[in-house]
């Protein structure tokens, strides 16, 4: 039970249906979409297109998204809604135009959004409304105003410099050049005749004509290769999910271009250890499951890109046999001296929810525009804040993950679905960027190893390492004990100023008929259900 002296928040319960959000606004949209007859699906479109308005910072219409969807009987649907970069980009011709690395906020960071796309596709293909049904929240907000909440306030405090580059992004997000406090209420009126264009005509509204338009002029503007007609063909791609099983569940995650996978990775090599045995806070089990964090990493770093230049299909490095050799890598008394580093850091921004309806039917949604306000170039007459994700690309012809003109980036943003003898049992997603992989092991082995409530899960203290030197970061709440144990062990740690990442989730209790969720405490938003 519960220590109700000490602060902290009780799972949410519920016998019909319930979302989990980052942001309130975001979660009672998706419950009044429940509870006007739309789905799941409904409802999650619903409720992203909220946070792309109220939570600039983390997530937009000019970012990606990814959903795996679960139907009631355990059919699993996949949805890979990431754009592209320009026809007209290679490594070759940005180092031709003197770039020697692709940065966060150049305009050869913006790939094509695919979010407006991929909320389409998923109610033509799942849902029961339109979007135009859907996009009522997120126009009156954008319109009319809403209020900025604490950890909106704080993230947006620290990219005045990013934003004040960009007069688009300056026009759009800053006050008299200053950010908005707790409380201040921010309208976005170009955005809200955007989304209003989108409801009433569909995602071509935004792919062609007056939208793209502004899109291609700004980053052109500013030396970007993108054209109306990258813009014009955004796929969006049904995938299957790949999946593991983890003590006697099934594990889904979406396949390249996204890290899925990797959870997978770390999963499999920490299944080959007592972890129940062990404190859930201590030295030994951050030990094992860091280490295999940095063996997934840097076969994610080695590997991943778009799955038409991976020279390895996942189901090969999923492997038993592999994983095997891998797990006998780690050593439960020392740290491994020398892996490659990774390329991808902790903290970047992102959204994910999960929404669960009275039928059953599971959504495991993230949308992101990767770093703070993505690129931080706005469109100034569509209001449309550009996603950075090319800045996963490289600039290293023959590597899988190089830029070239119509491929995908390495993605880190990745939903999950856990299935229990064949249905949807809890549908969860951890933000964070490069660390979601790392937070998806951590959530599961807290519930499935730990017994914890979704709630438990999602708020006990996190470590990840640091993006280049694998020194670890401490949350404040990681025992200073286990930090020292850890020194032992040969890792250098460090204790972390911010939050690492950020969760949602809901379990499904189909013996008791009732629904727990749980949201992250490091964020604003909440669970809610009825």
């Amino acid at each position: 039970m519960r220590d109700f002296h000490a602060p902290g928040r009780s799972a949410v319960y519920a016998a019909n249906a319930m979302a989990a959000t980052s942001h309130p606004l975001s979660t009672t949209a998706a419950l009044e979409t429940l509870q006007a007859g739309g789905n799941a699906v409904d409802a999650a479109v619903a409720a992203v297109a909220v946070q792309c308005v109220v939570e600039p910072q983390m997530t937009g219409i000019g970012g990606d998204c990814f959903a795996i969807i679960a139907e009631p009987d355990g059919k699993l649907h996949g949805l890979n809604g990431s754009g592209r970069a320009p026809k007209a980009a290679s490594s070759k011709k940005l180092i031709e135009l003197g770039e020697t690395a692709i940065e966060l906020t150049s305009p050869h960071a913006v790939t094509v959004p695919g979010a407006v796309r991929a909320w389409e596709a998923m109610l033509q293909r799942h849902g029961t409304k339109s979007l135009g049904d859907v996009l009522v929240r997120a126009i009156q907000y954008a319109r009319e105003g809403y209020a900025v909440t604490p950890r909106v306030a704080f993230d947006w405090s620290k990219n005045v410099e990013k934003l004040s580059a960009d007069e688009g992004s300056r026009a759009a997000y800053l006050i008299d050049r200053k950010p908005p406090r707790t409380g201040d209420v921010m309208r976005h009126p170009a955005l809200a005749d955007t989304l209003q264009r989108i409801a009433e005509e569909g995602s071509k509204a935004f792919y062609e004509g007056a939208v793209a338009e502004d899109i291609v002029a700004a980053l052109r503007a500013k030396g970007g290769l993108m054209t109306m007609e990258d813009m014009a063909q955004m796929q969006v791609d049904d995938m299957t999910p790949v999946t593991r099983d983890y003590r006697g569940l099934t594990i889904a995650e979406l396949p390249p271009n996204g890290q899925g996978f990797i959870a997978l990775v770390m999963l499999g090599i920490l299944e080959r250890f007592d972890l129940q045995k062990l404190d859930p806070n201590g030295a030994q089990r951050f030990h094992l499951e860091l280490e295999a964090g940095r063996i997934a990493y840097s076969l994610r770093d080695r590997f991943l890109a778009d799955p038409d230049f991976m020279p390895h299909d996942p189901a090969e490095l999923l492997s038993d046999e592999h994983i095997a050799r891998l797990a006998g890598l780690i050593d439960p008394n020392s740290r491994i001296a020398d892996l490659p580093p990774s390329v991808l850091g902790p903290r970047s921004d992102t959204v994910y929810l999960t929404v669960v309806d009275e039928n059953g039917l599971a959504v495991s949604l993230i949308n992101s525009v990767y770093k703070d306000f993505g690129s931080a170039i706005t469109a100034p007459k569509s209001g449309v804040l550009l996603q950075n994700r090319g800045a996963c690309f490289r600039l290293e012809p023959g590597h899988p993950n190089t830029i070239e003109g119509g491929k995908r980036p390495l993605h880190t943003i990745i939903p999950a679905m856990v299935m229990a003898e064949g249905r949807p049992y809890i549908s969860f997603g951890v933000m964070g960027g490069g660390y979601q992989p790392c937070g998806h092991a951590h959530v599961l082995n807290n519930i499935v190893d730990f017994g914890m409530d979704v709630q438990e899960a999602i708020d006990a203290p996190r470590m990840f390492f640091d993006e280049k030197s694998y020194a670890l970061h401490a949350e404040r709440y990681v025992p200073e004990a286990t930090l020292e144990g850890l020194s032992a062990l040969g890792h250098t740690v460090e204790r972390v100023s911010g939050a690492i990442g950020g969760a949602q989730a809901i379990r499904i209790d189909r013996a008791r008929g009732i629904l727990e969720g749980g949201s992250d405490p490091r964020k604003d938003g909440m669970a809610a259900g009825y």
